[in-house]
């Protein structure tokens, strides 16, 4: 994660990760990133990921989370 991110600190945490709650230094928000436990097979993570990223981009409601990044460690 660059230092773009500064975490402030937890949302939840999860069979699959972690959710945290940062501060986007960059544009003056907050956002939740997601990071995934290192045990989880990563390519099927990533996989299923996208999918997400891709179907909930074209949602547009108040308890939807919009992705703006995703970004592999």
């Amino acid at each position: 994660m660059t230092n773009r991110y500064e975490i402030v600190g937890t949302l939840g945490k999860g069979g699959m990760g972690t959710v945290y709650k940062a501060r986007d230094q960059q544009l003056q928000r907050f956002v939740a990133i997601k990071v995934f436990h290192p045990q989880i097979n990563q390519e099927v993570i990533q996989q299923r990921f996208i999918r997400e990223a891709e179907i909930t981009g074209t949602l547009d409601h108040p308890n939807i989370v919009k992705i703006y990044q995703m970004e592999k460690l």
